[in-house]
């Protein structure tokens, strides 16, 4: 999600323009990632931006102007969101129609309020905090290309871009190992272990091999 994060955060500021005019770059928003019915920046466009984010970064999108469109794309993550995760949440009731999205960026140290980098925040692209009581759903986007796996064997100690492939590959099997930061450690052994076990022939060992590889290809394609 870095990606995805260091592109949001190039748009802090954006904000509607009074009036008549438009600002030309929110309406962009809505050009480039194909939402449709985008002609002025007084429309609510917190989804819009966040379907032109995941279309830069490469993610699957909505291609939708409502919030809660975001809550059948991609992974829940409720128990485990991280910075860039697609936040939603409801508007005036859980029931309505209504709802706001936008990218987790972190709870308040209560946890009473979840801090959110999105669009129309404010008519601006902002990192504003909304009422955890009213969140709907963590969501992790996936890539719009099958998913690459990292060449074998990896195992604990090693570093780099081939194990940030492998931690995000488990991370979209379900495994939760934390941060993907890179480094095979205990966590990610731990994730490579649960992965071994649930399948029921693998070799029990926490590494990263040919078999784990052909498994875990398989498993993402269910």
């Amino acid at each position: 999600m870095d990606r995805l994060i260091k592109i949001a955060v190039k748009e802090l500021g954006q904000k509607e323009v009074s009036g008549a005019s438009h600002n030309d770059r929110i309406l962009k928003y809505a050009q480039e990632s194909g939402v449709q019915g985008i002609s002025t920046d007084e429309v609510p466009w917190c989804s819009t931006f966040v379907n032109w984010i995941a279309f830069k970064a490469g993610l699957k999108r909505t291609n939708k102007a409502n919030a809660r469109s975001w809550l059948g794309i991609g992974t829940n993550v409720d128990q485990h969101p991280e910075p860039g995760d697609v936040v939603i949440f409801w508007r005036e009731s859980r029931q309505s129609w209504k709802g706001h999205v936008g990218f987790f960026f972190g709870f308040s140290r209560d946890g009473s309020r979840i801090y959110c980098l999105g669009g129309n925040q404010g008519n601006q692209v902002s990192i504003s905090a909304y009422p955890s009581n009213t969140v709907l759903g963590f969501r992790r986007l996936s890539n719009r290309r099958r998913l690459q796996l990292p060449d074998p064997p990896l195992k604990r100690g090693d570093v780099g871009e081939s194990v940030k492939q492998l931690q995000h590959a488990l991370k979209m099997a379900g495994y939760i190992l934390g941060t993907t930061d890179g480094v095979f450690g205990p966590k990610t052994e731990t994730a490579v272990l649960d992965l071994h076990s649930n399948s029921g022939f693998l070799a029990f060992d926490g590494q990263y091999g040919p078999n784990t590889k052909d498994y875990l290809t398989n498993l993402l394609r269910t």
